[in-house]
């Protein structure tokens, strides 16, 4: 089975049973400016932080926050477009990668020509994620963590926990947002 047909499986089948079994929310989770600064680099297929500090070093941060909601992660960062979904996964600490059940993107999304950006590319992160949501059979609750917020509605604001790229979940604050927003559900779609 090709990456992108099992992201999609994994995602649907994922998703049905944690609405089936109660699950509050969909955190969907981007990697650079929310798990480490956001300034990554992929160099001749190494992953590299031109930072101080080291990738995924706010990870336990978000583990706390997490650890008492019931929450499924969709991966939301450019990580699975430039090293694939598997990979991306494979990055996070285990106890977070358990946790994925998709990514907002898929290699069947490659529709332009080599050189060219994708329309995946030109979408916000907002537009990515609702993307996402509208293949779902039903709605769900959700929020997202991302140092991004362009083209993010007014109206959606509150499905936004928008870190710092500079400090990511390092923030205090960022962390009581997130657990709130976490335990206490956000209407869908």
């Amino acid at each position: 089975m090709g990456e992108k047909a099992e992201c999609i499986l994994l995602s649907r089948i994922s998703v049905f049973k944690m609405i089936g079994r109660g699950v509050a929310m969909l955190l969907f989770l981007d990697f650079d400016g929310v798990l480490h600064p956001d300034a990554v680099y992929l160099h001749k297929g190494k992953i590299e932080l031109r930072s101080e500090g080291e990738l995924f070093m706010w990870a336990p941060h978000l583990l706390r926050v997490i650890d008492d909601a019931n929450v499924r992660i969709v991966l939301s960062t450019s990580w699975v477009r430039h090293v694939g979904f598997q990979r991306a996964r494979k990055a996070l600490p285990e106890a977070i990668s358990n946790l994925v059940i998709g990514a907002t993107w898929h290699s069947g999304m490659r529709d332009a020509p080599a050189g060219q950006p994708c329309s995946w590319d030109l979408m916000s992160r907002y537009e990515q994620i609702q993307g996402y949501l509208g293949r779902l059979s039903k709605p769900v609750d959700w929020v997202a963590v991302d140092d991004d917020g362009r083209c993010w509605p007014q109206a959606k604001a509150d499905h936004l926990i928008q870190t710092d790229p500079w400090k990511g979940l390092s923030s205090r604050a960022v962390r009581e947002k997130l657990r709130q927003s976490l335990l206490g559900p956000v209407q869908s779609m």
